[in-house]
């Protein structure tokens, strides 16, 4: 049996930018229906790096003070170490927003608590365990989607189909949306190794000859990640986990009575980094948006901020044209053009940093030294307040341009 239902946006991906996106187009008085694929957010290694840029969004939206009532850290520099030599790369304290710093919070955490603020609005609704399979056309424009639930065929037509459902995103696979490749020299193996409370504090990451290693403090654990050169995982696993946790331990020597809690390879997941994007992000009744539009680099940990942002440009463009059922294809197409600078330039510079950083230290056999950018950062402390500019805020940070429907009542 196949339920119908009738919307004014679809979206389809319940990650950042879906929800956000949801939340602020039912903040504005018009329905949506977001459909995530799986029946909660919990799974590992989503990103969960809060910037300063989103923060100030939360500010806007009246929410802020809330927000940070739920466990998170905070990161008002962050430093990094390159052989013996350890080096503060970003001064968060200086940027013009309300709050001066980076917040770690588990992607799950950060979901539920935009899921919680859109319920509010009865314009809201979410469907878990609701997965995209098909999208539903006519006469050359998209009307909507098709998706399985555990309780049959679900059809949801609407004015404005949205894909924000990742990397791997099934929209633009089935939009036949051309993907440019950027490649990426490197993956990251993921993993979970207790914290105690005599440990360092935060840090950007660990580089040596041939290895990185980097490290977010979520409190009572550190997650980890373990960076290699790109298709390297399996030539790894063939050494064994024994020599892994000793790979580990020599780049985070505190450690070296806790690499043990990694018992087997169930205990690390791999990332297959990807950086990508559409070359058009939208068709006639289509928009995507978030990694479905650009997948990007962990480098700088700016993709859920990125994502986010996109979610507010095009709640700003749409909004109005959606509440009267006039968007056009020229409103989805100036969605791209606002964020497609961003995006663009983000990548590029994450490019430099995997070809010229990364890929440099990954392929070394020889001790590293402090390049000479980082050498700059150390001895003139006020350069630290660049990076962290463009990591807090980014090349584009966007504002809520749309109102509160309640507010109107």
């Amino acid at each position: 049996m196949t339920t119908t239902l009738q919307t004014k946006c679809c979206i389809v991906g319940g990650g950042p930018a879906g929800m956000m996106l949801g939340f602020l187009l039912a903040r504005a008085g018009i329905e949506v229906i977001i459909l995530e694929k799986h029946a909660d957010f919990l799974r590992d290694f989503r990103g969960d790096t809060i910037h300063p840029s989103t923060l100030e969004l939360m500010y806007e939206l009246g929410i802020l003070e809330e927000f940070l009532k739920r466990p998170h850290q905070e990161a008002r520099e962050l430093a990094g170490q390159v052989g013996k030599e350890t080096v503060t790369m970003g001064d968060f304290t200086h940027l013009p927003t309300h709050c001066k710093f980076l917040a770690f919070m588990p992607q799950w955490d950060f979901l539920n608590f935009i899921v919680e603020q859109g319920r509010r609005y009865s314009e809201f609704q979410v469907r878990m365990q609701a997965e995209a399979t098909e999208l539903i056309e006519d006469n050359g424009r998209i009307a909507g989607v098709r998706a399985t639930t555990p309780d049959g065929e679900l059809e949801v037509r609407a004015a404005l189909t949205v894909g924000a459902d990742g990397r791997r995103s099934i929209v633009r696979e089935r939009a036949g949306l051309q993907v440019l490749d950027l490649g990426a020299p490197m993956d990251v193996l993921w993993m979970r190794i207790s914290r105690r409370p005599g440990d360092p504090g935060q840090t950007l990451g660990h580089a040596e000859a041939g290895k990185m290693f980097v490290m977010i403090d979520r409190e009572d654990y550190w997650q980890c990640g373990f960076v290699i050169p790109k298709g390297g995982a399996d030539d790894i696993r063939q050494h064994g986990i024994e020599h892994f946790r000793e790979s580990v331990a020599a780049l985070a020597p505190f450690l070296r009575d806790r690499v043990g809690e990694l018992r087997d390879w169930n205990d690390v997941s791999l990332l297959t980094v990807k950086v990508d994007r559409l070359k058009e992000w939208s068709r006639p009744g289509l928009l995507c948006i978030g990694d479905a539009a650009h997948a990007m680099s962990p480098v700088g940990g700016v993709g859920i901020n990125l994502a986010i942002q996109d979610a507010v440009a095009a709640a700003n463009i749409l909004s109005t044209k959606l509440a009267a059922g006039t968007v056009s294809d020229s409103d989805l197409q100036a969605v791209q053009r606002r964020r497609e600078f961003p995006t663009r330039a983000t990548q590029k510079l994450q490019i430099a940093i995997q070809n010229r950083a990364i890929r440099r230290v990954l392929s070394s056999s020889q001790p590293l030294i402090l390049p000479w950018p980082l050498k700059l950062l150390r001895r003139w402390p006020v350069l630290r307040r660049i990076p962290a500019r463009v990591i807090g805020m980014g090349f584009r940070p966007e504002h809520v341009r749309t109102s509160d429907s309640h507010s109107r009542l």
